[in-house]
């Protein structure tokens, strides 16, 4: 089978041009301009449409195995598939937490059965993320992307240091839920960034910051990037999109870390433009109805992000002419693939991992749509352009929106 997409400006290279992209079976067979249609099995016509490699999650909860009332993987990966997403990383917060062999089979075997596009296990730091002992950490490496304990900090220098060694000498990136529980506001998030940038110059490990969110943290990976420490870092599209002068006083809305002030998230914007920050990651939590409910002070933390994501940030950023499309498609493409060892470029000879997006056509995004089973975003009801039309994951259609 033979199918050739045909029309579109193809994002390669870190530019748009307006080529073809020809797949055969679940592989890209020709990349060109004005390819002939001889042969073809199928032609679809992609003309209007930007057809980029297919976006990458580097920081999603499936929450399977364990927490199937607040998603499953066949619901947060058709999600995913919604969103553009044909790669998606799964924390490892679940049930049992992926700390040794067996608990990681438990989860790769859930993801085996239930996912519509590929899913990489992050393994945990510490046994149970209890923060005490670490995993192990030999034995999770052939199958995971990286090691977190994300949704808590890592609370010990000591253990932190350890897991570095352990995890450099394995050459997997730490990725670090940087939270200190003894500090307050924005100083729970960036102390902890610094802590662990002092261990990183000792150790020399792989290092990544999740979900930055404050100017702080931006300004400590500035720095390090530029003494040439091995580290990457994400924002989520909540932080880059909105500031706490927003309306947010909702327990559905309530995250963490939260949506700080207008000053923190200019400081996101700019280190998203001049490259400190390297990749966009949804921090997709679902969690049921119930625990949304409540109030913004008892509300569990978290929301959906797969499905949103791409709209809210061309809408914010790119329409607003705050940074370029090619720019915000690294950031949803080549940053994350790289963190997680994944190949990222449209050409001939790769996996057709491809999204085709329509960014012309405005509507509203209504989360009683959602393939998610969370609802809870503070983007329902945005008036957005930007859309995911068809998603293909290793030359398969797991999403065609256009029927």
């Amino acid at each position: 089978m033979r199918t050739m997409l045909t029309g579109a400006d193809v994002y390669r290279d870190g530019r748009l041009r307006r080529e073809d992209v020809i797949i055969e079976a679940n592989r890209i067979a020709e990349v060109g301009a004005a390819l002939p249609r001889s042969g073809m099995d199928n032609v679809i016509d992609c003309s209007c449409l930007v057809i980029s490699p297919g976006f990458a999650d580097a920081h999603a909860h499936l929450r399977e195995p364990g927490f199937s009332y607040k998603e499953t993987v066949a619901s947060g990966t058709e999600a995913a598939a919604r969103g553009g997403y044909t790669i998606v990383a799964a924390m490892p917060n679940v049930n049992p937490v992926p700390d040794s062999l067996d608990h990681l089979m438990q989860s790769l075997a859930v993801y085996d059965r239930g996912a519509s596009v590929r899913v990489r296990a992050f393994g945990a730091i510490s046994r149970g993320e209890n923060g005490q002992t670490l995993s192990d950490m030999e034995s999770l490496a052939p199958y995971v992307a990286a090691y977190s304990d994300d949704g808590k900090g890592v609370q010990s220098g000591s253990l932190m240091r350890e897991a570095m060694l352990r995890a450099g000498a394995l050459n997997k990136p730490i990725a670090a839920h940087c939270e200190d529980d003894t500090l307050q506001g924005a100083a729970s998030e960036w102390r902890q960034v610094e802590r662990d940038l002092l261990l990183v110059k000792e150790t020399g490990c792989k290092y990544h910051v999740q979900h930055a969110s404050c100017r702080e943290t931006v300004d400590l990976i500035r720095r390090a990037k530029s003494e040439g420490l091995p580290v990457t870092c994400e924002t989520a599209p909540h932080y880059l999109c909105l500031n706490d002068e927003d309306t947010l006083d909702d327990g559905r809305f309530v995250m963490n870390p939260p949506i700080r002030s207008r000053e923190d998230q200019a400081a996101l914007i700019e280190g998203l433009r001049d490259g400190t920050i390297d990749m966009i990651a949804t921090d997709h939590a679902p969690h049921s109805p119930l625990e949304k409910s409540g109030g913004f002070a008892r509300a569990a933390r978290g929301i959906v992000g797969l499905e949103t994501a791409f709209p809210a940030l061309y809408t914010k950023l790119v329409m607003a002419g705050l940074i370029s499309i090619e720019r915000l498609l690294w950031t949803l493409t080549a940053a994350p693939r790289a963190l997680l060892d994944e190949p990222a470029d449209i050409r001939a000879g790769s996996t057709a991992d491809i999204t085709v997006l329509d960014i012309s056509t405005p509507y509203t995004i209504d989360s009683n749509t959602f393939a998610s089973k969370g609802r809870s975003t503070p983007f329902d009801g945005w008036r957005v352009q930007g859309r995911a039309v068809t998603t293909i994951s290793q030359g398969r259609i797991v999403w065609d929106g256009r029927r």
